[in-house]
C-alpha cells in the first residue's frame, strides 16, 4: 500500500490540482483523498460542490482528460469522496498530520477504489445521471 511521508507530500498534490500542474499518472485514488483532506482542512472555499467541481475539470482539462458523459469529471463520486473525507478528517484533532491522516484514511474500507459500491448499485453510479449531478446511494445510505 501507497504510504505519504510527509505532510509536503499531501500539498504537493493539492497545489498541483489547483494550479493544473500535478502531473496526470499522479493523480492515483490515494491523490484524490489527499487532495481532499488537504482542501477540507486549508481551502474550503474550493470544497463546495460548484467549486470541487470547476476546480477538477480544469485540472481534467488541463492534463488532457475530456469530460464526458463516459469520462472525466464524475459528480456524484466526488461528493460522496469529499463527504467521506471530511467526516474521517473531522475524526482527529486540528494538529493532526495530514500525512498520518491520509495514510489512515487509505487503511480503511476508503482506501478501496470500489468502496462506493457499498452504498450504490454499479450500474446507478456509473450511470450519465449519476457523472453529472448528486445521485443518492441506492443500496445503503453513507454513514457520514
Amino acid at each position: 500500500m501507497f504510504k505519504f511521508e510527509t505532510d509536503a507530500a499531501i500539498e504537493r498534490i493539492a497545489l498541483g490540482v489547483i494550479d493544473r500542474t500535478l502531473p496526470k499518472a499522479d493523480w492515483t485514488h490515494a491523490a484524490h483523498f489527499a487532495a481532499a483532506v488537504w482542501l477540507l482542512r486549508y481551502r474550503r472555499d474550493l470544497t463546495t460542490a460548484s467549486a470541487i467541481k470547476g476546480l477538477i475539470v480544469a485540472y481534467n482539462e488541463a492534463t488532457g482528460t475530456p469530460n464526458t458523459d463516459t469520462g472525466g469529471y464524475h459528480h456524484t463520486i466526488t461528493l460522496a469522496s469529499m463527504r467521506a473525507a471530511s467526516a474521517h478528517l473531522g475524526a482527529y484533532p486540528e494538529t493532526a498530520s495530514l500525512h498520518c491522516i491520509a495514510n489512515e484514511l487509505m487503511a480503511s474500507p476508503l482506501g478501496h477504489p470500489d468502496w462506493l459500491l457499498a452504498y450504490w448499485r454499479r450500474e446507478t453510479l456509473f450511470s450519465i445521471p449519476a457523472r453529472h449531478e448528486w445521485t443518492a446511494p441506492d443500496l445503503a445510505p453513507l454513514p457520514f
